[in-house]
């Protein structure tokens, strides 16, 4: 595979947060992407297969984009004559109204977890790992204590004991919210473990990515 095939294969990977299959799938049987490639729709005598796209695709690390993008943005600044000379920007701004969730504790921890679980299942499936063939399913288990956690308020009641039952079940739900995202962590730390045996894995996870 050569390098131009490389680097778009490996854009296409990471913006669509797509698995290897799905690449394939793109490679192989997209007109517009296969003529970037500089590939004809029909060109039947040049398919792409899974192991060459995991084997080369895998070479595009956080620090080879990082050294593209610095060479893409040099020789942007020498087109425009402006490589010695200081930039100068203006921006206008607007203000809109948006309707942002606020960020509780438990918004958060379910929105990391759910990243955790979504990179561990495609990871699994990359590399044939077992353990996170329902990722999806488990997401949702996570989701469904999530809401049932954010539904229940402190009781106004007057009765002392409805008080305290109510808030036990607050505690209780908090609870099992938290459990569950830690076997969920514990599992990860594990998968993350399998992943530095692969080529490249390790490499990679260190900066941050499973894959």
């Amino acid at each position: 595979m050569d390098l131009w095939s490389i680097l778009v294969l490996g854009t296409l990977r990471v913006n669509l947060n797509a698995d290897y299959d799905r690449v394939l799938e793109l490679a192989n049987e997209h007109k517009t992407l296969r003529e970037m490639l500089g590939l004809g729709f029909l060109d039947e005598d040049r398919p792409f297969s899974l192991q060459t796209i995991k084997d080369n695709v895998r070479l595009m690390t956080p620090q080879v984009l990082d050294r593209i993008n610095q060479i893409v943005v040099k020789f942007g600044h020498r087109i425009l004559g402006k490589e010695e000379a200081p930039w100068k920007g203006r921006c206008d701004s607007v203000v809109v109204e948006t309707d942002v969730e606020y960020p509780t504790d438990i918004r958060l921890l379910t929105d990391a977890v759910r990243k955790v679980i979504m990179l561990c299942g495609q990871a699994g499936a990359g590399y044939g790992l077992g353990g996170w063939r329902q990722y999806e399913y488990n997401y949702q288990c996570i989701r469904n204590l999530y809401q049932r956690a954010q539904k229940l308020k402190p009781s106004t009641s007057k009765d002392e004991a409805k008080r305290e039952a109510k808030q036990e079940q607050i505690v209780q739900a908090h609870q099992a919210l938290m459990g569950r995202c830690e076997e969920f962590l514990d599992r990860a730390e594990a998968t993350l473990i399998e992943l530095k045996a692969f080529p490249f894995a390790a490499t990679v996870s260190d900066n941050g990515y499973l894959l």
